[in-house]
């Protein structure tokens, strides 16, 4: 039995040796998602930022718009 357990612990052990080539791709899964994690932080406050700022402007547009139909929907008046 403890034969059995001592194959089997030196198994396990060799399967998780870190070699070189699990090192380096190890690195490059952890570079490539601290990249992407990077990203979405600088990405999704701007991405906000410009949509409210389009909107507003958008807004003052509209607004803008109306006022200047309501001003020529009025009657011009002689001084």
């Amino acid at each position: 039995m403890e034969d059995l357990l001592q194959t089997a612990l030196e198994s396990a052990d060799e399967a998780i040796s870190l070699d070189p080539v699990t090192s380096a791709n190890a690195m490059v899964f952890v570079l490539v998602a601290a990249f992407g994690v990077v990203m979405a932080l600088v990405y999704v406050p701007v991405r906000v930022f410009l949509t409210i700022t389009a909107r507003s402007r958008r807004l003052r547009l509209l607004q803008r718009i109306r006022r200047l139909r309501e001003e020529l929907g009025q009657p011009i008046t002689n001084p």
